[in-house]
């Protein structure tokens, strides 16, 4: 019975060989036949198509729009609650502390 396995394992090892060494010549042979100009193209494209160098801009567009979007939305909120709620009590004490007539 281990004989029967290992004769069978060989004989897989060898078809595997023989297959993968038919593969890799026909593969030699496609691409020494194919053009090299067309060769070339498809080696850049294919780099081009895998390269992401201009991924973040939106993002970093996005950021900034949001930050000064947020800015402009505090300083509003800040201006208001000066002018309406705090700037009257202080000009009120202010005034009430030079009030020398009491």
């Amino acid at each position: 019975m281990r004989n029967f396995f290992k004769n069978i394992k060989n004989t897989v090892k060898a078809k595997f060989s023989s297959v993968k060494a038919a593969v890799c010549r026909k593969i030699r042979n496609v691409r020494a036949s194919v053009n090299a100009a067309a060769y070339r193209l498809a080696v850049r494209s294919s780099t081009m198509l895998a390269t992401n160098r201009a991924e973040n801009f939106v993002d970093s567009g996005i950021k900034i729009l949001i930050a000064v979007v947020i800015g402009a939305l505090l300083l509003g909120g800040l201006y208001a609650l000066f002018g309406d709620t705090i700037m009257p009590t202080v000009t009120q004490k202010v005034q009430d502390m030079f009030n020398f007539k009491s």
